[in-house]
């Protein structure tokens, strides 16, 4: 990908545009461009690689008879996330995942989301989260129990598999249960029609009709339904803190305000939030901590540098808690990896009134998207971009840059709930497993990242297991 490409003088605003003053751009339509190789359903980064390098860091296309912009500067970002954020709502690809996600944090607007943020932050105080350390320390060590020297395994199952059991333990206090599973596969299920889903005009209308993907979403959506509302009658039935997330929900209330007295979340509510969390918490770090390993294994002196850093802070034993804050260059490895494959790729706002980003008007009802996969690859925050530098991450070099130069975990009054949480299991997690074992990639070819609701491998990432 190109990022040293000028952006183009701006085209002629076509005259339906009126008085606005758009970025340059495509002339046409967005279908009119079908058959271009940038244009494919289902991979929407070649798009955007492509609007990058041609247009610079801001673009403009159209899809539909809706105008969209492409965004690509951190000052503009954070106008849209910051400064301006009370004229954007969330945009249709996420609003459409309101019917597995209801009204949870990552698909609600204000003032819904408001209110819920500030009922669910008490689960992820810092505090709270501190004494999840420990158990995300034994999953890893007990994931590694059955790994051998020279064993051949997909490290991106493992890492789902790993995630999975954090997330079962800290959200619902249990082990990898039949009822956890099923939670995970009919995820899973949905995550396969996430294009079919977002594609389908409409869709809200139809879906009580036999259409067959409409029917496979349904299916797996009452199932999902009825697995997670037991779990919450169970919790609330036993009215006891069992020191997990889905605990603190439960206990959490709304603050009293004029005539309204105090009350909890409904089982409705928690539902969303638990399905939520389930799959912010447990698909983004399994994937991030999948390309971290793969990185690792291509880089064997940023390798070498961390085993060191192990060495000399654990020597014999596993990781504490109280280890997490020297691991700077294992969270520093760990930062790289999500900013070349960051498992939130993309985001998107949807602007309510006008809004002027730098020389342009932009009209109300334009849909913006900016996406961490491109910026994180631009090479003018981050030199020689492809290459993989933990350095990049120092607090000085951090301090230098534009707030949203890098942000894999989003930004402004939706930046995620969960993001101390993930970099805690993150580092904690590589620590474990990389204090014990090497890990060599055994595929021919770069694996091709595949952009869905997360950044995930394509394939299977197999790897090739070394005792150190």
């Amino acid at each position: 990908m190109s990022t040293a490409t000028p952006p183009m003088p701006p085209e002629p605003i076509p005259a339906e545009q009126g008085p606005w003053r758009m970025p340059p751009g495509l002339k046409r339509s967005l279908p009119f461009y079908a058959l271009k190789k940038w244009v494919k359903l289902g991979e929407p980064i070649r798009l955007f690689e492509y609007l990058h390098a041609k247009y610079g860091n801001i673009a403009y296309y159209r899809f539909m008879g809706t105008p969209i912009v492409f965004v690509n500067e951190p000052e503009y970002i954070r106008e849209i996330l910051i400064n301006q954020a009370p004229s954007f709502i969330k945009e249709r690809t996420l609003k459409r995942m309101k019917i597995l996600l209801g009204e949870g944090l990552i698909t609600s607007d204000d003032p819904i989301h408001m209110r819920q943020r500030k009922i669910a932050a008490p689960a992820f105080h810092r505090q709270r989260i501190a004494a999840y350390g420990d158990t995300i320390v034994a999953c890893a060590a007990n994931a590694t129990t059955k790994w051998q020297d020279g064993q051949t395994l997909d490290i991106a199952a493992a890492s789902m598999d790993l995630s999975l059991e954090i997330v079962a333990r800290t959200l619902f206090d249990t082990d990898v249960t039949d009822d956890i599973r099923s939670i995970n596969d009919e995820v899973n299920t949905i995550m396969g029609l996430y294009n079919f889903l977002v594609a389908m005009p409409k869709l809200e209308s139809y879906l009580h009709l036999p259409i067959p993907g409409v029917v496979k979403f349904r299916k797996s959506r009452e199932r999902l339904n009825r697995v997670v509302n037991r779990l919450i009658s169970e919790h609330r039935a036993a009215g006891v803190d069992r020191g997990d997330l889905l605990s603190m929900l439960l206990a959490s209330r709304y603050e009293a305000t004029g005539t309204e007295a105090e009350t909890g979340m409904s089982d409705e509510q928690v539902r969303d939030e638990v399905l939520t969390i389930f799959l912010a918490g447990y698909e983004t770090v399994a994937n991030a901590l999948t390309w971290t390993w793969y990185c690792l294994s291509q880089n064997p002196e940023a390798e070498t540098r961390m085993h060191a850093e192990l060495d000399a802070v654990l020597s014999e034993r596993t990781p504490t808690l109280a280890d997490y804050p020297n691991l700077r260059y294992t969270e520093q490895v760990f930062a790289e990896a999500m900013r070349l494959y960051p498992p939130a790729w993309a985001m998107g706002r949807m602007s309510t009134k006008p809004l002027q980003l730098g020389p342009y008007l932009i009209p109300p009802g334009a849909h913006f998207f900016f996406s961490q996969y491109i910026m994180h690859r631009s090479a003018e925050y981050f030199p020689d971009p492809l290459r993989f530098d933990p350095d990049r991450h120092t607090p000085e070099l951090k301090a230098a840059r534009p707030r949203f130069a890098y942000f894999p975990f989003g930004g402004g009054g939706r930046q995620c709930i969960g993001e101390s949480f993930a970099w805690m299991e993150g580092v904690l997690s590589i620590a474990t497993i990389a204090q014990r074992w090497r890990m060599r990639y055994l595929g021919k070819e770069a694996p091709v990242p595949q952009a869905k609701i997360t950044l995930r491998p394509r394939d299977p990432m197999m790897m090739r297991l070394e005792a150190r």
